[in-house]
């Protein structure tokens, strides 16, 4: 099944029938989706990755359930030298805290995997939901792109097979992405 593409252009397809696969995630020793799926394309994956405990946003901290703060794992995602993605994780602290995962390498798999090993496996779907938010001051001046420009952001929602929502995920995507998802027609 395809996976990330990058294209001559620098376009990107982000594969979301197979990235979140144990085996697309840990192949090579990747440290997640992203890393693994660029590697596959031709790209060259890079990360910079902080790791915190504040205040989730109210529509993620009702998601979660979450009272407090949470723990935050912020990512500039490059394709080499170029920013492609910002992708914002929020985690309710007694599961990062399990799965060890508020250190900034969390290992082959990256936290869906550290989270699965420590009994708060995702299951076999999660929810994404994608839409366009107006760039922020921070978001534009890091993408390249205008302030209030509208950006693709996908919201990832993992939960336990028992439905706790364990992950909360948005990925604002630069310019020049498309998404690739798969419907059944049955």
């Amino acid at each position: 099944m395809a996976q990330n593409t990058i294209t001559a252009d620098g376009t990107i397809t982000r594969d979301a029938r197979s990235r979140y696969l144990t085996e697309n995630r840990e192949a090579g020793g990747a440290h997640g989706a992203y890393e693994s799926e660029t590697r596959r394309s031709g790209g060259t994956p890079r990360a910079e990755v902080t790791v915190n405990r504040a205040e989730a946003p109210a529509d993620v901290a009702e998601l979660l359930g979450a009272e407090g703060p949470v723990v935050i794992r912020a990512r500039k995602m490059y394709d080499g030298e170029r920013l492609v993605q910002l992708a914002d994780t929020w985690i309710p602290v007694d599961v990062a805290e399990a799965a060890g995962i508020e250190q900034v390498d969390t290992g082959a798999g990256g936290i869906i995997s550290r989270m699965r090993e420590a009994g708060f496996d995702q299951g076999a779907e999660a929810v994404e939901d994608v839409d366009q938010r107006p760039a922020t001051a921070d978001q534009a001046a890091a993408l390249g792109v205008d302030e209030g420009e509208l950006l693709l952001t996908v919201t990832h929602v993992g939960r336990t097979a028992e439905g706790r929502v364990v992950e909360v995920t948005r990925h604002t995507l630069g310019r020049g992405w498309t998404l690739r998802y798969a419907a059944p027609l049955g």
